[in-house]
């Protein structure tokens, strides 16, 4: 089973980022951890784990600022949303020239 989240002590070990750097992006609302459980412990998601990762790809080898960072997330996030509404937009219009070419087999078979 995949592990639904991670606190902050593994994330810093996992990605080998400096608590600042997380205190940034924190702070420029480019990863957004929750507070778990009673003792209100912030952590992280498999989708916030995917923006850290695509940031400190971008600062460290592109030399990109947060706010670029911000910028370029929320580029690609709109990317991949135009992307799942092409596919429904395909999706529709296969099945909809499948069930033309259906109709006009049918019509030539009778």
């Amino acid at each position: 089973m995949k592990k639904k989240s991670w606190t902050i002590t593994e994330v810093i070990e996992t990605f080998q980022v400096e608590p600042k750097f997380l205190d940034d992006l924190e702070k420029e609302d480019i990863v957004c951890p929750e507070f778990c459980g009673h003792k209100q412990i912030k952590e992280f998601t498999a989708y916030e784990l995917e923006k850290l990762r695509v940031a400190k790809l971008l600062v460290e080898e592109f030399g990109v600022n947060l706010p670029g960072v911000d910028i370029i997330l929320r580029m690609r996030l709109n990317i991949f949303e135009m992307r799942n509404q092409f596919d429904v937009i395909l999706a529709d219009m296969a099945k909809q020239m499948h069930k033309t070419f259906v109709e006009d087999r049918e019509k030539h078979i009778l």
